[in-house]
């Protein structure tokens, strides 16, 4: 294992991460976050020349569709039978909260 993590490295990743770990939890730690770090190195020896970078495994073009109206929003049915309107609004009477 190439990379070490030392103890106040831990240390300050369970801080960071709001964490209270025993003696052995941190032991394992350390080891674990040295085998990710392992593991990344082996990545990084990878020649990813003229590999483009993808942001979805799948290949999707546009995942949204259109817009379109397909019953209206029924303003005008709403607004048949209000005692008063204004516009397109419905006029209620003002509330005074004291």
């Amino acid at each position: 294992m190439a990379n070490i993590i030392s103890d106040e490295t831990i240390d300050y990743v369970g801080i960071l991460a709001k964490l209270e770990l025993s003696s052995e939890e941190k032991e394992q730690a350390k080891k674990d976050m040295g085998r990710m770090l392992d593991y990344i190195d082996k990545l990084n020896e990878l020649d990813t020349e003229g590999v483009e970078p993808m942001s979805h495994i799948f290949p999707v073009s546009n995942v949204f569709r259109e817009d379109k109206v397909v019953n209206g929003d029924g303003r005008e049915f709403t607004l048949a039978n209000v005692p008063e309107r204004k516009d397109d609004c419905l006029v209620v009477p003002k509330t005074i909260v004291g």
